[in-house]
Formats: C-alpha cells, sequence, structure tokens
C-alpha cells in the first residue's frame, strides 16, 4: 500500500555520475521489467509487454501528490515530443478513488494511459531496491527490451528523461560492426 504523501523531490537533471536518472543501470545490470498489467482509468486493459521494442517511460502518481503535479507537464512534453519515435509514457496511478484520477489525466491533458492501482500491487513487482515503492512519484525507464535502464525517485524533467532515452533508442538503432 502506498503511503499518505509524497516524497520530496530529488534533484532534477543529471544527478550521478553515471547517468541522467538517479540510478543509471549498465547493460548488462538491467534486470527484467516487471509485466506491469491491468486496467486503464478508462477500463481498457494494458500490459507493459504490449510496448516491448519501445523505450517506455513508467511513472507512479497520485492526483494527491504534489511532485506528481509538478512533473505531469514534463510527462505530457515527453509523450507528445517521442510518441511516433519508439517512445511510450505509461502511468500507474495510484488514487483510491478513480475520479480523482480521472481528473487529474483531464486536467493536465495527459497523452498516455494510466493503470489504476489503487493498491500498489504494480510497483511491488519491482525489483528490490530499486526505488522506494511507498513513495511517490517515482520514474523508471524500460529499454526496448523489457529491462529497467533507469530509475528516479521524486519529480522528473523532460529534459533528464530526454537524456535517458536516446541512448536507448540509438543503442537499439546501430548496427553491429562487420569485420
Amino acid at each position: 500500500m502506498i503511503v499518505a504523501g509524497c516524497s520530496t523531490p530529488a534533484p532534477i537533471g543529471d544527478t550521478s555520475s553515471s547517468g541522467p536518472l538517479s540510478q543509471t543501470l549498465k547493460e548488462d545490470e538491467r534486470p527484467p521489467a516487471p509485466d506491469f498489467s491491468g486496467p486503464t482509468l478508462e477500463g481498457r486493459t494494458v500490459h507493459l509487454s504490449d510496448y516491448r521494442g519501445k523505450v517506455v517511460v513508467v511513472n507512479a502518481w497520485a492526483s494527491w501528490c504534489g511532485s506528481c503535479r509538478i512533473e505531469a507537464p514534463e510527462l505530457k512534453k515527453i509523450q507528445q515530443r517521442w510518441k511516433g519515435r519508439d517512445v511510450q509514457v505509461l502511468g500507474i496511478d495510484h488514487d483510491n478513488n478513480r475520479a480523482d484520477a480521472l481528473a487529474f489525466q483531464h486536467d493536465h491533458h495527459l497523452g498516455y494511459p494510466s493503470l489504476h492501482d489503487p493498491s500498489g500491487r504494480q510497483v511491488l513487482k519491482l525489483p528490490h531496491g530499486l526505488v522506494n515503492p511507498q513513495a511517490l512519484p517515482f520514474t523508471i525507464v524500460v529499454d526496448r527490451k523489457g529491462k529497467i535502464a533507469a530509475t528516479q525517485m521524486g519529480a522528473v524533467t523532460e529534459t533528464a528523461l530526454t537524456k535517458a532515452i536516446t541512448p536507448l533508442l540509438h543503442t537499439a538503432e546501430k548496427t553491429p560492426a562487420t569485420s
């Protein structure tokens, strides 16, 4: 279960020596992302695996979280800017009241689906220690192979996410060198 309140925003931008988000994982150290799945706020079923082959920005949020409100426009920009370039944003909403979550989604004009997960069961599937599933918001970036490439506790920015997304797209597009 998610505790009331939200986490103090982490420093925004390049917050570690290894990458643009709080924790950036080398390709050979990336754990598989759990296949988050369930009903969206609109009632259709979505699975993280539906987006295999794309870079997916998974963001856990709730309408009552101030930091979530701050970062919502940044996530909207990512979805708008990158949607045609093999990037997808997927929210995981923790509101008990679906109407509050739908209002948040509508007010912020979010153009991406959000799983409705008031119990917090989806985020408990994450490997231990990558994020604190009891603090919101947090974001994980999943590479094209379905592995966790980066995490951020607290609010994220479009700039920080762009720095995390870009190399994941370019790495997958590179062709192997011929000998």
